[in-house]
């Protein structure tokens, strides 16, 4: 199978040496039968776990009725998750696309179209995708580095967590500043109280669009339906993928009925945006959130999990941080081998930034799978 993958696929992944065969809940099965305890979940995807009964019904049901038609027509699963998301993050229009580099894609267009302007104003430290578009507006050098002849000339970055920073950054010809609530990929980067009101305070100040990038903070992984009502803002575009299909790909950029008026027929347009598939999935993936209350348990269960991996005795751990279940280590030491050692012993974590363990269990899981967790990060440590 491995050599197949070398042969045939582009190399543009670091995998893991193991093929993931089957999943149930909280846990996967390997190729070889070997079972392990899931805290990636798909890169914050599998939000409710793997193969959740109401989402697999959901599946199956709406693929005997119909999987694709284009955006030509009207289908009934999109429309009905559009009402919910809207309700839901007290926004007015959406627009459907596949990912989350899309609908960071869209939301460029956007408000580049609404204002006229063509500067943008990122973070340090942020990830939006790897398209062109959004990969201009992602801070990291070693995605950036190879494409640079291409990417879009108008980015300014400044620093995460410092209103005065971006005060000072936007200019006249600003269209929009693009920030994530929670920075995931440069290692779980939590800003203090009261900065993201500063940044809505700033766009506002100089009629700048503030576009928010939930894609992996949303629908409660952070113990709220989203990051953005810890601070009380309201963006003017928002963007969401991930665990938005239950599993499927699906990614949607929401925007005030102000700004969404600015794209007309023509302006934007995905052949597989809002799939009724991935809708029906989507659907079923909220209706499981709020009927177990995932959003109250990722809040009491991701304090618990700071709180024991605080307790942790360990040189090698320098911080942790986290909220609801998006989770962090900051290690003295570099990751990969303890994602190694905690593979080896039945438990799929995520290295991100080098030295930053990450962690994005399903919200199903149990206090007993935290203990576990905890316990054997520990024993990996002091070995």
């Amino acid at each position: 199978m491995f050599e197949k993958d070398s042969k045939y696929i582009f190399q543009t992944f670091a995998r893991q040496p193991i093929a993931i065969a089957r999943g149930r809940g909280t846990f996967v099965w390997d190729s070889e039968g070997r079972k392990y305890l899931d805290f990636v979940s798909g890169i914050s995807v599998n939000i409710v776990g793997h193969c959740n009964p109401a989402v697999v019904s959901a599946i199956r049901k709406q693929s005997e009725r119909f999987i694709h038609t284009s955006n030509l027509y009207y289908s009934e699963p999109q429309m009905e998750l559009a009402e919910k998301l809207c309700r839901l993050a007290r926004l007015d229009k959406v627009f459907f696309c596949n990912s989350g580099t899309e609908a960071v894609e869209a939301a460029l267009k956007l408000a580049a179209k609404v204002t006229g302007k063509k500067e943008f104003i990122a973070m340090e430290g942020s990830f939006h995708g790897r398209t062109i578009g959004s990969l201009s507006v992602t801070h990291e050098e070693k995605f950036r580095i190879p494409f640079q002849h291409v990417l879009m000339k108008d980015v300014k970055f400044v620093r995460y967590n410092d209103a005065d920073a971006l005060r000072g950054a936007v200019s006249k010809d600003t269209a929009a500043v693009l920030i994530e609530p929670i920075q995931g990929e440069s290692g779980v980067r939590i800003p203090s109280d009261g900065y993201l009101r500063s940044v809505r305070e700033i766009c506002d100040e100089n009629g700048v669009l503030l576009i928010l990038d939930e894609v992996q903070t949303a629908f409660g992984r952070t113990g709220r339906w989203f990051c953005k009502e810890y601070s009380g803002i309201t963006p003017d575009i928002m963007t969401l993928a991930k665990a938005l299909g239950g599993g499927l790909p699906l990614g949607a950029m929401l925007a005030r009925e102000g700004i969404a008026k600015s794209f007309t027929k023509g302006d934007h347009g995905s052949t597989f945006g809002g799939n009724p598939l991935a809708c029906s999935a989507g659907l079923a993936m909220i209706g499981v959130v709020k009927k177990e209350n995932l959003v109250g348990r990722s809040r009491q269960l991701g304090d618990y999990f700071v709180r024991k991996l605080g307790n942790i005795n360990s040189s090698q751990i320098k911080e942790v941080r986290g909220r609801g279940l998006m989770v962090g280590i900051e290690l003295n030491i570099k990751g990969d081998k303890v994602v190694d050692a905690m593979r080896e012993k039945g438990v799929l974590i995520n290295c991100t930034a080098g030295n930053v363990l990450r962690f994005l269990p399903p919200l199903i899981i149990k206090k007993e799978h935290v203990d576990r967790v905890t316990a054997m990060l520990e024993t990996v440590l002091e070995k």
